[in-house]
């Protein structure tokens, strides 16, 4: 009678067991990440969409803030917020300082947890190699404890190489594409900001007495 994969993992020796516990742990982690960031680049997108078109057809910064209030994941309007409602505006430079300041905060809010993506695209194919070491060193513990290399005894091993390595990867392609895929995104709403960064520039520089 064949094995299944569970029973496989059940029978699994504990180095092997605790390698897919990692493996999960960085999956299930990854996973959260990818759904948690499309729903925020998602709002984000939208709220900056919004904001936009509030700003084309009005440049009057008492209503913008007013609009702005409610868009708390867009980076354009959160940087417009944070100007406006800081103080000591003395001149064009302290307005600059401000908007890179805020720039930055919101640069790491866009790209926040990613590094837990990369992390995990980058170590688990590792860790599932790991897995698959030990699993072929079961194999000739075998072999050398039976005296003979027949199917029944290095089947085991080989089992437990093959699914550390493919839940390794498991683990890692999906982490990797969301990575690139996130990044991506993020860096074009990063530079979009900063262009909008440049009209805010003018726009406070207006208000300055």
């Amino acid at each position: 009678m064949q094995d299944t994969a569970i029973q496989l993992i059940l029978q699994a020796g504990y180095v092997v067991k605790a390698v897919l516990l990692i493996l999960l742990f960085f999956s299930v982690f990854s996973w959260g990440i990818i759904f948690y960031k499309h729903r925020y680049f998602s709002k984000a997108s939208k709220e900056s969409e919004f904001f936009l078109k509030v700003y084309n057809v009005s440049r009057d910064v008492k209503g913008l803030y007013a609009k702005s209030k409610g868009l708390n994941l867009s980076p354009l309007a959160n940087v417009f917020r944070s100007v406006y409602t800081d103080e000591g505006h003395a001149s064009r430079d302290d307005i600059k300082r401000h908007l890179r300041r805020y720039e930055a905060l919101e640069a790491a809010k866009l790209e926040s947890y990613l590094n837990f993506l990369a992390t995990t695209g980058s170590t688990t194919p590792f860790i599932g190699l790991f897995g698959t070491v030990w699993g072929i060193m079961n194999s000739f513990r075998g072999i050398g404890a039976a005296g003979s290399a027949s199917l029944a005894v290095v089947a085991p091993g080989i089992a437990e190489a093959l699914i550390a390595t493919a839940t390794g990867l498991a683990a890692a392609i999906p982490a990797v594409v969301a990575y690139n895929f996130y990044l991506s995104r993020a860096r074009r709403m990063i530079i979009e900001m900063e262009d909008f960064s440049e009209e805010l520039l003018d726009l406070f520089s207006k208000e300055i007495p």
